[in-house]
């Protein structure tokens, strides 16, 4: 229990962060006539919002399932995730857009305003990265060394996505030293298709990404020839039939299989044996056929 109340402590901590720096982008955006700034506070206030929806769902995902919902509420995440994807999606192209127009009407951009900005981006984002970064490796040595821990690989996505951020203030701060110097304000606008394309190109994957569970396709991390294979090294088993491998939220991977055996009285042993297996393979979920040869 102290594992998962440190989870959301983090992903608070790193939402509020998110959220109020977003607030002081848009206005210093504004006050630097920095286009791309104005961006980043568009991509960060859609990341504050992508976390909070996340950290909600994942507290209604935890209901027991229902007569409606027979398989639980986990797949709603998924929703905010399509809507998030969309909406940034729909801005980046925006974006590009603004960014192609402002090149023929350069405005000048306060260079030393979007310094400061990105020195403040470059602490913030780096402080939320080392410390989910922390709370990640701290729950990795006291958890059991499974393939994959589920927990781990949320923050290993959220801890990503924040060091994309610090590279992308690096990229403002270079930009605003350029500017300075050289009073080349066009960067800024090169800036904004930059971080557009960063943006949209994010969208897209995560788009897809979440298509594929829809579709339910075979988990990344799993190779379902793999774990054929380790299923036919286990004693009784004879052969595996219809082994299907799917994701409900990206996190809880499910598996059903038809399995033939060759002694129908070393059942437990085997049923045993296969949850293991799966398990193993950071399958956490899985219904099980036999069928006597």
């Amino acid at each position: 229990m102290g594992h998962t109340h440190k989870t959301s402590k983090g992903l608070n901590l790193v939402f509020f962060l998110n959220l109020l720096f977003s607030i002081i982008e848009f206005i210093g955006g504004y006050l630097t006539q920095s286009t791309a700034i104005i961006a980043d506070a568009f991509h960060d206030l859609m990341d504050a919002v992508a976390i909070g929806i996340a950290v909600l769902m994942d507290k209604y995902a935890k209901k027991p399932s229902s007569q409606t919902f027979s398989f639980g509420y986990q797949r709603f995440t998924l929703v905010s995730a399509l809507i998030l994807s969309s909406i940034l999606l729909i801005g980046a192209v925006l974006m590009i857009r603004h960014a192609i127009l402002s090149f023929s009407d350069i405005k000048p951009v306060n260079s030393i305003g979007m310094f400061a900005l990105a020195v403040l981006g470059i602490a913030i984002n780096g402080f939320a990265f080392f410390r989910i970064k922390k709370e990640t490796e701290s729950e990795h040595l006291g958890h059991s060394h499974s393939k994959t821990n589920k927990k781990d690989a949320n923050k290993r996505a959220v801890s990503l996505h924040l060091l994309e951020d610090v590279l992308g203030w690096i990229a403002v701060l270079i930009g605003s030293v350029i500017i300075y110097f050289t009073k080349w304000y066009w960067v800024d606008s090169l800036l904004l298709f930059g971080i557009a394309i960063f943006i949209g190109y994010n969208a897209l994957t995560n788009l897809w990404d979440t298509f594929k569970i829809l579709l339910q396709a075979v988990p990344e991390d799993i190779s379902i020839q793999e774990i054929d294979a380790e299923l036919k090294l286990i004693p009784n088993v004879t052969d595996i039939n219809k082994l299907q491998i799917w994701s409900l939220d990206g996190i809880t991977n499910v598996c059903s299989a038809q399995i033939e055996i060759q002694n129908g009285s070393l059942f437990t042993e085997t049923l045993a044996e296969i949850k293991t297996t799966l398990l193993k393979n950071n399958i956490h979920e899985s219904t099980i056929e036999f069928i006597k040869k």
